[in-house]
């Protein structure tokens, strides 16, 4: 079978990398983690990133099956529905997005009709579960830590490892958001790291330290032998306690409480009101800054 071809999206505003891969035998390709652009200061939400994925997809004829998020994420906001409605694709994000959905339900106490069932997205993957991207073959491998409903793509040789890991020379994510674990992380960066060595490892941010080019991918080898978190194959208790430390002095993402609004619901803006006009609502005093 085929590996995919994957082309790079960068939003350099929210440090993310958004990814296209297809099959180079039937063009069918699926889009990850793509980012609706939102203004903080004027409130404003616009397509500048997704239009430049639809401009690419046009451009290199594609079809696109499959819309894929890795988790609700706390930096940026989806353009999984944007996409939909300009693609006609399912959307899909892992089984385990219920639960992120009732800790946010609570946290932002939305009225009892929100659903934290999943349905917002097409489709809800398994753990191991197994689709096709024309002849790539994909598999789902749930690696939560970051979040509780953090998956991995693994498409041919290409695995979309979200915010696990990060570039060899930044290490790993952070692991202290509502439902987070070092723990579980660390478990989750052993799977990924057990792949073969030739694997291409995307991954969701890159923040480019000591000024290098921002970059987006390195081989299973690569992190093995120059991850600084994991070259010398530390034992749980050691990670936990250096992912642990790290954590405790890193401020909330600045669109967090901005971005789970939209990510819990698939890529929707809240339900419009009497005016016409969508709202965020910010939970005062729940967290505390650092």
């Amino acid at each position: 079978m085929p590996n995919p071809i994957v082309k790079s999206f960068w939003d350099k505003t929210t440090g993310s990398w958004q990814y296209v891969f297809h099959d180079p035998d039937t063009g069918k390709g699926a889009i990850v983690d793509p980012v609706l652009d939102f203004d903080p200061l004027s409130g404003a939400t616009f397509t500048e990133n997704a239009d430049r994925i639809l401009d690419y997809i046009r451009g290199a004829g594609l079809e696109i099956v499959w819309i894929l998020d890795t988790h609700p994420h706390a930096d940026h906001f989806s353009a999984a529905q944007y996409l939909k409605a300009h693609l006609g694709a399912p959307t899909a994000i892992g089984a385990r997005v219920v639960d992120v959905q009732k800790i946010w339900k609570h946290i932002y106490n939305l009225p009892a009709v929100f659903s934290t069932e999943g349905q917002q997205w097409d489709r809800l993957f398994e753990d191991g579960e197994q689709f096709t991207v024309g002849n790539v073959p994909v598999r789902v491998m749930f690696s939560p830590g970051h979040t509780l409903a953090s998956i991995t793509y693994v498409a041919g040789d290409a695995a979309f490892v979200h915010d696990t890991l990060m570039m060899p020379d930044s290490g790993s994510s952070r692991a202290d958001f509502p439902g987070g674990s070092s723990k579980e992380l660390y478990e989750s960066i052993q799977k990924i790291l057990s792949l073969p060595d030739e694997t291409r490892v995307f991954v969701g941010h890159d923040y480019a330290p000591n000024g290098r080019e921002e970059a987006c991918q390195a081989t299973v080898a690569e992190h093995k032998a120059g991850n600084i978190h994991f070259r010398d194959a530390p034992s749980e208790e050691s990670y936990c306690a250096v992912r642990d430390a790290r954590d405790s002095t890193l401020p909330l993402p600045k669109l967090m409480l901005a971005a789970l609004q939209i990510n819990i619901r698939g890529g929707r803006l809240p339900e419009r009101e009497d005016n016409g006009r969508s709202y965020l609502k910010i939970p005062l005093d729940y967290f505390q800054p650092r």
